[in-house]
């Protein structure tokens, strides 16, 4: 084949790959809309009363989602969201029966990530919190009240649709807490507060009881926000289907001469990080391991140089004692603007590494200043869609390696 040609059936394999997800995100949320507007009613009266969301799974992959979907609903980046309170549950605490059973109450919301046979004993966690009263919710058919089980063979697809809808439900249950009269009695006067998000949801400020409106208003939000994250996930994938590309051939060079990938990130950010790193360490799909460092997962280093030095250098200390030439940096950010990114990646040149950066919003000082080798720019200022857009960026880019990046 040319290299005209290569080049082009490349470009065809990022096509294809963009097509897939498309379409199985339009099948997913078309499907399951009425029930999510149904369950984000449900967890809101969960909270109204004082519940929290406690978040479980076992596999390195589903510890991402439980660190994602906490810090979203513990820290809000929307304009208008009230914190709500969240804890994840994963390996690092034991066996997760034991770990639910300590600190799940009957009133709370519980959330499980990976599949049936995932170490940690899911399904009896997931039944020890059912039977203490827990709402649950879970992704495959472990006994849960609200099971979302997408019909797809790709896990990195299957993964990017859960998150987007745990993204959803976190959006969208806020509604119900603007909404006079869908809850009872006190919760109703407690939480009954359109505020900023007004603008979002105009109808929040109605008087309106009965909740079929509601309910059929925040479905058609879940559909609009399928349709938004779909064509997100085609102009990240298809625009940046070259970067993509290139950086998959620097990570294969890398790893086939020996080298090693450093990924980090903040937030929701760094949770994503944990997932390309558990991707690149151990991919579902059996493919080889990858030698890859997460600069997130040490709280005690974190916290060490955050304290003694400032957060400006909580990445760049770890680029410092971790990093070297022959070994690539890869930088999440929605905004492209975060000083500790930034700082990493002037660290990472300055120590001849490879640099692939993945950003939001228009590019940040990171498109603009050039300050990596490679840029995927997702076009949002939304940082839900954003953070899902770059979940899909970074599934494809682990596919290139081992099929496209030699």
């Amino acid at each position: 084949m040319s290299a005209t040609g290569t080049a082009s059936a490349r470009r065809e394999r990022v096509a294809r790959l963009t097509r897939r997800r498309t379409q199985s995100n339009a099948r997913f949320f078309s499907v399951e809309a009425e029930r999510i507007a149904r369950l984000c009613h449900r967890m809101a009266e969960r909270f109204a009363r004082g519940g929290r969301l406690v978040a479980i799974g076992g596999t390195p992959a589903a510890r991402s989602d439980v660190r994602h979907v906490a810090v979203e609903f513990v820290h809000p980046v929307i304009v208008g969201k009230r914190a709500l309170p969240a804890i994840g549950l994963s390996l690092e605490g034991g066996p997760l029966a034991s770990q639910v059973e300590l600190v799940a109450e009957p009133g709370d919301i519980a959330i499980a990530f990976g599949p049936e046979g995932a170490p940690g004993t899911l399904r009896a966690a997931l039944q020890a919190v059912r039977e203490r009263g827990c709402l649950t919710i879970a992704f495959s058919s472990i006994g849960a009240e609200w099971e979302f089980d997408p019909a797809e063979d790709d896990p990195f697809v299957r993964q990017e649709l859960i998150e987007t809808l745990y993204h959803v439900l976190w959006e969208l249950v806020h509604v119900f807490f603007e909404h006079r009269g869908l809850l009872s009695g006190r919760e109703a006067r407690r939480v009954h507060d359109t505020g900023a998000s007004r603008f979002l949801y105009p109808f929040l400020g109605e008087e309106e009881r009965d909740v079929d409106p509601v309910l059929a208003d925040v479905r058609e939000s879940v559909l609009m926000k399928s349709d938004e994250i779909g064509a997100l996930r085609e102009q990240t994938l298809n625009e940046n289907s070259g970067a993509l590309l290139d950086g998959a051939t620097l990570l294969r060079k890398t790893f086939d001469a020996g080298g090693k990938l450093l990924v980090l990130g903040n937030g929701g950010s760094a949770t994503d990080a944990m997932d390309a790193a558990a991707d690149f360490r151990a991919a579902p799909q059996g493919w080889p391991a990858r030698r890859t460092i997460d600069l997130t997962e040490d709280a005690a280093i974190l916290t060490a140089i955050a304290n003694d030095i400032g957060t400006d250098a909580i990445f760049a200390r770890q680029i410092i004692a971790y990093g070297g030439s022959g070994d690539v940096a890869l930088a999440l950010s929605t905004s492209g603007n975060s000083r500790n990114v930034i700082e990493a990646l002037v660290e990472a040149r300055r120590r001849g590494m490879g640099t692939i950066a993945m950003v939001g919003y228009d590019g940040g000082r990171v498109a603009d200043e050039g300050l990596a080798d490679h840029v995927v720019v997702t076009r949002s200022e939304h940082i839900p869609r954003i953070q899902e857009a770059q979940a899909s960026a970074y599934h494809v880019l682990r596919e290139l390696v081992e099929v496209d990046g030699a």
